[in-house]
């Protein structure tokens, strides 16, 4: 259940608004988010938003605890503890959501990022009384015992070879975090080692379940078709009797310096077919609109679809690449953006990787078309657009905007921000963060078994 929520689901008039990029000259007027905002005695933090457009109602609890937040020597916690609150509980059955869901037409699932867990349902909305009761029951009687921890662990473990070890790429994107950073915890992949997670002992699981796993650490976030009235009483009779516990919850205070150099680092695959290169460089926290935005704009020129820079250049004409990507990767602390090639037959990654930084160079200061700066900011908004059409993703979007961005009225302000995003803009951040500062480069090289993996200098 490791997922990262997709761009999920606005108004059908405004999707039709949409239909030619010239549009976005003058602004779109969309119509605000209404939310609605609370804090419970015990520190639980509850939006909602009410939505009537179909007879449907979306649960969510975000815990802020993610991977930055594992154990020294025990990465992949939060995930693990992502599969076991699917476990038994005092008063449900191992697997009791999916009877409590899948029964009824609806879906559960779960994620775990480098910031926060989160766990999402969708059920006919006349069933919203009994999610509510099972989301305060398993975050108040869940049962923390050695048969659970052993099954889900194996579980876990699994999911890691599976999406590590037999994915030819893996162990690349995989490499990423722990190459990117040096200091912050960010550093520990978030799906964690089967070494970690065959040291851990049922006391470490239960030691990180009373630490994090408390009302004052989580979020709700229920969107769609409900009564406020009867929601508000709901949530109180079964979230507000949890006891707020005295211990502090912990914070991240580590603090990644600025690089002061360019790193490279070899990893080596004994299942890639063809070698590939990955570039990072680090960005500022999410909370930095004024930024992370236009780093978004950016990734897109750069990248979305096979009309991009990096497609057209790598791909298309010089036939270096059969895949690329770029991306802004914005998180509560230190972010990143990352750019990255899978080679052709017969191309190594330094020829991939000059023309990425060509690229980047070539967009962070010459002029942009004004019909493909348009264009892109087009899609960005039209994802996002879509997103809000269901209640599911009303929640993901409120969600995002307060966890990760650090204010729920995000929900409303950045897609006025994107629309507002200058050629000028993209210009700045580029050059503040990209081809001003200083890169990670990973060479990912196929090797035969049996010979060194990984190794790492400056330049």
């Amino acid at each position: 259940m490791h997922l990262r929520p997709a761009a999920l689901l606005a108004p059908l008039v405004l999707l039709a608004a949409l239909a030619s990029p010239p549009l976005l000259a003058a602004e779109l007027a969309i119509p605000p988010i209404q939310y609605h905002q609370r804090t419970l005695p015990n520190g639980l933090q509850v939006l909602s938003v009410e939505d009537h457009a179909s007879p449907n109602v979306a649960v969510q609890v975000w815990y802020h605890v993610g991977s930055k937040d594992d154990p020294q020597g025990r990465s992949g916690f939060a995930h693990l503890f992502e599969h076991l609150m699917f476990k038994s509980t005092k008063h449900m059955h191992a697997e009791q959501f999916d009877r409590l869901t899948e029964d009824v037409g609806g879906a559960n699932n779960a994620s775990t990022g480098d910031d926060v867990t989160n766990y999402f349902e969708v059920v006919p909305s006349n069933h919203l009384q009994t999610l509510l009761w099972a989301e305060a029951e398993r975050l108040s009687n869940l049962n923390v015992d050695e048969a659970n921890f052993k099954s889900e662990r194996a579980v876990v473990q699994e999911e890691y070879r599976q999406s590590v070890l037999a994915n030819p790429y893996g162990k690349l994107f995989n490499a990423i975090d722990p190459h990117s950073y040096t200091v912050h915890p960010y550093k520990r992949p978030t799906i964690g080692s089967i070494e970690d997670l065959e040291a851990a002992s049922l006391p470490d699981v239960v030691a990180f379940h009373q630490t994090f796993y408390r009302p004052d650490n989580a979020t709700l976030i229920v969107a769609g078709d409900f009564d406020p009235n009867q929601l508000d009483a709901w949530v109180d009779q079964y979230f507000g009797w949890i006891p707020k516990p005295a211990a502090p919850i912990p914070q991240v205070t580590a603090q990644e310096p600025k690089r002061k150099k360019n790193l490279r680092y070899t990893v080596t695959s004994e299942t890639a077919p063809l070698p590939a290169v990955a570039l990072t460089w680090l960005l500022p926290p999410a909370s930095d609109t004024a930024d992370r935005i236009p780093l978004q704009v950016a990734a897109a020129l750069l990248s979305q679809g096979d009309s991009s820079r990096l497609y057209q250049s790598l791909v298309y004409r010089h036939q270096v690449a059969q895949r690329v990507g770029a991306d802004a990767d914005g998180r509560v602390g230190p972010g990143l953006f990352t750019a990255y090639a899978i080679l052709a037959s017969g191309h190594p990654p330094a020829e991939a990787e000059k023309l990425l930084h060509e690229e980047i160079i070539w967009l962070a200061t010459q002029p942009i078309p004004a019909a493909e700066l348009d264009k892109v900011k087009t899609q960005l908004l039209t994802s996002e657009l879509k997103q809000r059409q269901t209640a599911q993703g009303l929640a993901f979007a409120l969600g995002q905007a307060t966890l990760i961005d650090g204010n729920p009225e995000h929900v409303n302000t950045d897609l006025a921000a994107l629309q507002k995003v200058s050629e000028q803009d993209v210009h700045r951040v580029l050059q503040k963060y990209v081809t001003g500062a200083h890169s990670v480069t990973i060479d990912y090289l196929p090797q035969p078994a049996g010979a060194a993996t990984t190794s790492g200098a400056a330049k």
